[in-house]
């Protein structure tokens, strides 16, 4: 995957949105405009805030089903997905957890946004939801029947899940990309809140290649100059709402100081790669 082609960023900085609970979940109130109403504002935020790209996800529907959602959760997602589109002129993806890839790819495809991040792609996990197995095989068969483009943003070692057996980092990140056909993979930490390390992010990125890295949880400003160094991207937002709390909605201001400490980490090494050019050329 391109990721200029995506998201005009060589680092992009992805927001998420955590919609509130939607119809069918534990939590649902009954009252769909408000769920619209406020990923409206969080994706406003995110947007003045300067991120190059916005994922949703149906965050506060939690316990999940481990696979398929119900068709009301589908229907609601396209609805708010199409919304936010027409607000925020931004890359957009989607995940619906806890691992419904096939109906991600398929809102994702009819409302023409660019990518999707699957959990699970290849590979076993156990989960608060039980086991959950990776369908590469079905969910490129399904993209190709769909005649789309839609890019696939793949977990490795997931977080809030432990795999079946001890795979090993750099072999799990390999089968991810060349027998799953990820676009780009996405490492954690094991809970949401909870950076992967530096040095699994260099483990990640050297087993990728040239396929993209993306840090998928634990970011703030203040860890994401280090963070950065190993990674071509990062996924954010819980440090981005309100006093960091995560049923706060997002803060525009947090997202500003998040993006600054990004991009000047990419900035500084673009820097030091230019000067050691010019050094080696005289």
């Amino acid at each position: 995957m391109e990721l200029k082609q995506i998201f005009k960023a060589n680092n992009p900085v992805i927001g998420v949105v955590h919609l509130s609970p939607l119809p069918t979940s534990p939590r649902w109130k009954g009252k769909l405009q408000e769920v619209i109403a406020r990923a409206e504002q969080e994706a406003t935020a995110l947007s003045a805030g300067g991120v190059d790209g916005i994922i949703i996800e149906n965050f506060f529907d939690a316990p999940f089903s481990k696979e398929c959602v119900d068709p009301a959760v589908v229907s609601a997602m396209t609805l708010i997905v199409d919304r936010l589109k027409g607000m925020v002129m931004l890359p957009m993806g989607i995940n619906v957890l806890r691992n419904d890839a096939r109906s991600a790819m398929a809102i994702a495809s009819c409302t023409d946004i660019q990518f999707i991040r699957v959990n699970v792609l290849t590979g076993v996990m156990a989960t608060d939801q039980g086991i959950i197995e990776g369908k590469a095989h079905e969910l490129l068969r399904y993209r190709r029947e769909l005649g789309s483009e839609v890019a696939i943003l793949a977990d490795v070692l997931v977080k809030h899940a432990r795999p079946l057996g001890t795979p090993n980092l750099t072999t799990a990140v390999q089968d991810t990309i060349q027998r799953g056909l990820a676009d780009g993979v996405i490492l954690s930490g094991w809970a949401t809140g909870s950076p992967p390390t530096q040095e699994d992010l260099e483990l990640a990125s050297a087993a990728a290649a040239d396929t993209p890295v993306f840090i998928g949880s634990g970011a703030n400003w203040e860890n994401i100059p280090q963070l950065m160094q190993a990674a071509d991207g990062v996924i954010v937002s819980s440090s981005l709402k309100r006093y960091g709390k995560i049923s706060e909605t997002i803060d525009p201001i947090r997202v500003s100081q998040f993006v600054e400490a990004a991009k000047s980490t990419v900035k500084q090494e673009n820097k030091v790669k230019s000067n050691t050019s010019i050094k080696q050329f005289n």
